[in-house]
């Protein structure tokens, strides 16, 4: 098995050595990559298939084919940190996921996972197989089901109706009704599903293993497709409450807006991440946490409001990656932006695209909001502290301000509620910063 990895943005040649991947394997890499949802039209939005070699965008995840696998992992930096690990990125790469997803991982099982041989498919696995599996030992849920059958004695209730058009001449046999538990219900459907195709993907021996352990478990389970899963018809109450997240797991893994598995008429499979809306999701989460209890409302990806009107009717509709409200008034509009900035010695406008300025002026005009924030990533060749400019719009003396802001997203979940408190406050009163 051919393995190379790439940071999102990198380029790796065609060739024979450990730097390079061979162009054969390339092409059915490429083949894989281009059916992915996030291709586009030209399917280059995962890879750059070039003359020369590979290149990655600014999608994440792993692409495999048969005989070889690329994994593709963002450059999160910290503070003062240039050029982080491997097994670092798949680290800060899952925290972002665990949020995004509601996923608790302890540092117990974190310390028990192989950043530094497996991909970040192997390392989902492997914490999803763990999670399953204790589950599993306590027992499957289950729930009467509503049974419908032709039997020698009375089950249940007789179906009249049933009974006196079907079997009026065959009266040796009663059309019964009845409940019965089972196990073969629509959350333990997801879960054989999940296990199901991870079994196809799966490379690491313990996860084949284990996968194959949760199949016989699961042997009873009827076999649903994973576009046919009744995710509506789950049931969450207090007896099963600890299936809620291995729930969130099973749809992170059998696919979402998020990641492809599947490469159709490719033999191959892809899980997938957009960082851009991987660190919007992020920040939404973070940023609510951050915003408990002050008064204040967050919702993301909402307003919906349209640019333009002709004859009554609205065209381009706006939808900012996140508003905050105080009551019925917007106070804030975030957009968030997974970019690199430069530093001031490079580029005065920091490498702040003009496109995004205008973005955010021409939402502070619609939502009818004085303040207005370009939210970045931060990295290591900017300054140790994150960024924080304010620039007013229009006019020097404009009550109008637009700000422009980095969030440092290495280290734990909590740091980034807190520094998220203290940048929030800058611009609502009612945050009380850390």
């Amino acid at each position: 098995m051919i393995r190379r990895t790439l940071r999102e943005w990198q380029r790796i040649g065609y060739g024979d050595d450990d730097t390079t991947i061979p162009p054969a394997e390339a092409d059915r890499i490429a083949a894989v990559a281009a059916r992915s949802s996030f291709a586009g039209r030209g399917g280059e939005g995962v890879l750059e298939h070039g003359r020369k070699g590979l290149r990655a965008r600014g999608v994440v995840g792993v692409i495999a084919a048969p005989g070889c696998q690329l994994e593709i992992l963002p450059k999160i930096e910290g503070i003062g940190e240039h050029d982080a690990s491997d097994e670092a990125l798949r680290n800060r790469l899952i925290h972002m996921l665990a949020v995004v997803h509601d996923l608790r991982i302890d540092a117990g099982s974190l310390a028990q996972l192989g950043w530094q041989k497996d991909t970040i498919l192997e390392l989902l696995i492997r914490l999803f197989c763990a999670r399953l599996m204790e589950a599993v030992r306590m027992g499957l849920p289950r729930r009467y089901v509503d049974h419908a059958d032709d039997l020698p004695a009375q089950r249940g209730r007789l179906d009249v109706t049933r009974q006196f058009s079907r079997h009026a001449v065959a009266p040796q046999k009663l059309a019964c009704r009845y409940d019965d538990l089972s196990c073969d219900i629509p959350l333990n459907q997801v879960m054989r599903a999940a296990v199901t195709r991870l079994q196809r993907v799966a490379q690491a021996p313990d996860n084949q293993r284990i996968l194959r352990e949760l199949g016989f478990a699961y042997a009873d389970v009827t076999e649903v497709p994973a576009p046919a899963l009744r995710w509506g018809q789950i049931i969450l109450d207090r007896t099963n409450q600890r299936w809620r997240e291995l729930l969130s797991f099973a749809r992170l893994l059998l696919g979402d807006r998020h990641q492809q598995t599947s490469a159709g008429a490719t033999d191959g499979h892809a899980l997938l991440f957009e960082m851009n809306a991987l660190f919007e999701q992020y920040v939404a989460r973070l940023v609510t946490r951050a915003l408990a209890g002050s008064g204040y409302r967050v919702a993301a990806q909402g307003g919906h409001l349209d640019c333009l009107f002709e004859a009554g009717t609205g065209r381009f509709r706006t939808k900012p990656d996140l508003i905050i409200r105080q009551g019925d008034r917007t106070v804030l509009v975030i957009d968030t932006k997974w970019k690199r900035m430069a530093p001031r010695i490079d580029d005065p406008k920091q490498g702040v695209s003009q496109a995004d300025v205008y973005q955010l002026m021409a939402y502070g005009k619609l939502y009818r909001c004085p303040e207005v924030m370009l939210l970045y990533p931060h990295h290591g060749d900017l300054p140790p502290e994150p960024i924080s400019t304010r620039y007013a719009i229009g006019s020097d003396s404009a009550e109008e301000t637009l700000q422009v802001a980095t969030l440092d997203v290495t280290g734990p979940a909590h740091a980034h509620v807190e520094a998220l408190k203290r940048l929030l406050a800058q611009t609502l009163p009612a945050v009380v910063a850390a």
